[in-house]
């Protein structure tokens, strides 16, 4: 049986895929190696990079008259700023490489003659010099993998070496280099030790012609991802399933395949679900869906870990603001989070997908949630229902007495209410639902939608009082709770920002089908008491009931 895949490169023969040479453009990688080009194929990490090289290098090997050469200089990272030791982590993965998929053992063969003579500083250039010439029929086409991985002088330096031994191409150098990462080389500032400056990739590597990106699967391409599986097994994924899948990750390689697996393969229960060809539903993708944020999977984690650098929080906290990017934003931070996948723009900035939007806040607030003592039974009524005037009002107390210390200890300050309001409806919905969150440059606001299941809020009182029959139960679980809550920044008077404020949560609740809403309103003037913030009112706006609560 094969599966989905959510780690490393795909193997055809154990994982659901199509042809990688589909996703990139064949034709116009193969007219620029055909004119000696030198170029670059980027995308954001576990997107399939790697997958479309070994494709490439295996068609080149077969269909064409160059012989193709992959290498992964991954291991060199560890040397950092070492040149030496970086230069023998690379030429002794070229040898290994070359030995196995061209079944050639020069490099190997002259590596240690190369290595003391060239003193490491020119190396790469002589090798790939002395490799090229030994066979002048069939010019090498090489491609480097994990390039941006390389730290400092030792990135400059195969930068330069390749550079310097461009003008021998074809027949004593490759005839043509692909470079690949997550970053194009011309956005690199390297710091260099030896120097004592920042070098810029596009002055160490100006022979680049072209930077090509590999990007996210398509809907299309997402279910006929999905449709492998059926093929396979015979199980099914309904229609609402494959839609939710598609929304959830907007087709990121990974979340796709990790959704997907979670779904069906995860646990014993869900592989006996495919022994019984009983269909994947939405619901069991919603689950899967909580399942891999509250397990801080790898790829998530990374993703995590770039929040706290900077200049992702320059861009990111207005985007959770519903701040425009002002000017003083360096174009380049925009591009960073772009080609790390964070964020698009389409053509405003947005979050790339709705499990980013839930993971930041969520990763942003993890150790605050920890320390709220608000308990989810504090907010639920007999029915199962939540009270959400019981759930706000708790709410703006808690605000009011820990705001100022708590905002103060997150990193993302200018989003310290949204957050703190995040994390504590995280800690009280995470054990009967979930929270759908909605962020956009030059809103002036933050969407959230709760989503209450009714049956989790019965079961808790079930296990503890009456022990009612189960098919109460599974009645009861039809039964879905949907709250609207729309997060403001007082920046202007308080009744022109209750007035679009109402607007823009009215417009929220008639796209989402809800009738009652919640605008919340947070003033951050120092000079005012609590007394002057806090206030909670009803207003019937149009057609639909919204609450107005003063923080």
């Amino acid at each position: 049986m094969r599966y989905f895949n959510t780690a490393g490169p795909i193997r055809p023969k154990d994982h659901y895929c199509f042809n990688p040479l589909e996703r990139i453009n064949l034709e116009e990688i193969l007219s620029l190696i055909e004119q000696k080009k030198y170029f670059v194929l980027h995308a954001p990490r576990q997107t399939g990079k790697t997958s479309c090289l070994l494709a490439l290098m295996e068609y080149l090997n077969n269909q064409t008259n160059f012989k193709c050469l992959y290498i992964n200089v991954e291991a060199a990272q560890g040397a950092r700023e070492d040149i030496r030791q970086g230069m023998n982590a690379i030429m002794n993965e070229m040898a290994s490489r070359a030995k196995i998929y061209l079944k050639d053992n020069f490099i190997e063969a002259i590596l240690p003659k190369i290595l003391d003579e060239t003193g490491y500083i020119s190396s790469l250039n002589r090798c790939l010099t002395d490799f090229c010439s030994i066979d002048l029929k069939a010019p090498l086409v090489l491609l480097i993998d994990e390039i941006d991985s390389l730290v400092g002088d030792t990135l400059i330096s195969v930068l330069r070496q390749i550079r310097s031994g461009y003008d021998k191409r074809p027949e004593h150098f490759p005839q043509s280099i692909i470079l690949c990462g997550v970053r194009d080389v011309r956005d690199y500032r390297i710091h260099s030790d030896k120097e004592k400056s920042i070098i810029t990739g596009g002055s160490a590597f100006n022979i680049k012609a072209e930077s090509l990106r590999l990007g996210d699967f398509s809907e299309s391409e997402v279910y006929t991802l999905l449709e492998e599986h059926t093929k396979e097994t015979g199980q099914e994924f309904d229609v609402k399933a494959k839609e939710l899948i598609w929304e959830y990750t907007q087709g990121q390689p990974w979340l796709v395949n990790a959704l997907a697996y979670e779904t069906c393969f995860k646990t014993k229960e869900r592989r006996d679900k495919i022994l019984e060809k009983e269909p994947i539903t939405e619901e069991m993708v919603i689950d899967a869906k909580e399942a891999l944020i509250l397990r801080r999977e790898t790829h998530l984690d990374q993703l995590a870990d770039k929040l706290r650098e900077e200049r992702v929080r320059r861009v990111i906290e207005p985007i959770i603001t519903g701040k425009m990017v002002t000017a003083d934003i360096p174009e380049d931070d925009v591009q960073y989070l772009t080609d790390l996948g964070l964020i698009k723009r389409k053509p405003s900035i947005v979050i790339s997908n709705p499990i980013y939007m839930e993971i930041i806040p969520r990763m942003l607030t993890s150790t605050t949630q920890d320390f709220i003592s608000h308990k989810t039974l504090w907010y639920v009524k007999d029915d199962g229902m939540l009270d959400m005037s019981k759930l706000l009002k708790g709410f703006q107390e808690f605000f009011r007495e820990n705001s100022e210390s708590w905002v103060e200890r997150f990193q993302y300050k200018e989003a310290g209410p949204q957050l703190l309001m995040q994390a504590f409806l995280q800690r009280v919905i995470n054990s009967g639902g979930r929270i759908e969150r909605e962020y956009g440059l030059g809103r002036g606001r933050t969407d959230l939608m709760v989503i209450w299941n009714y049956s989790k809020g019965v079961q808790q009182e079930i296990t503890k009082s009456v022990k009612r029959e189960m098919e109460d139960v599974q009645q009861e679980a039809k039964k879905v709770q949907r709250e609207i809550i729309e997060l403001k920044i007082l920046h202007k008077s308080l009744e022109k920002t209750i007035s679009d404020g109402l607007e823009q949560t009215y417009q929220y609740m008639d796209r989402c089908g809800c009738n009652d809403g919640h605008l919340i309103i947070f003033d951050r003037d120092s000079l005012k008491t609590w007394e002057e913030k806090i206030f909670c009112k009803t207003e019937r706006y149009k057609d639909k009931t919204i609450t107005v609560w003063g923080m």
